[in-house]
């Protein structure tokens, strides 16, 4: 009978006190749950942080627009005030009316072609480059 070596000190290792795969395998899974579920909600409170930052900061810059209409308003007055120490009151008030009036259309015209070029906000070239994507996934060349 021919004489077998023996077995490689790591190989004669036993399996007793090791968990079966099954086991590790269910643990695996609950631990990534664990580390999906605190991962949104470490996400969630970032970005509620962030929100109520956004928030705050947006009404923030409301107070200020509002603030700065009225130091407008009181501009204009001047405006008005000062035009009416040389001219009549309702012709200073109409020739403060017609520059700001002026000045209104000119931005709206200037906002209304800019506002153009953008609209609809759809890439010129992205029908060719949809032929182009559909011709490759086809195989075939563009």
């Amino acid at each position: 009978m021919a004489h077998t070596p023996p077995l490689p000190r790591e190989r004669r290792r036993t399996t007793r006190g090791l968990r079966p795969l099954p086991e590790l395998t269910k643990d695996l899974v609950a631990q990534l749950r664990r580390l999906v579920a605190s991962e949104i909600a470490l996400f969630k409170a970032e970005m509620a942080a962030k929100a109520k930052a956004a928030g705050i900061g947006a009404g923030l810059l409301v107070g200020a627009l509002l603030f700065l209409f009225f130091a407008f308003a009181v501009l204009v007055t001047t405006a008005v005030l000062g035009f009416a120490l040389i001219l009549p009151a309702w012709l200073a008030a109409l020739i403060v009316a017609a520059i700001l009036l002026l000045i209104g259309v000119v931005l709206g015209l200037i906002g209304w072609r800019s506002l153009k070029k953008g609209v609809p906000p759809v890439p010129d070239d992205l029908g060719s480059e949809l032929s182009a994507d559909a011709k490759a996934l086809k195989g075939e060349q563009p």
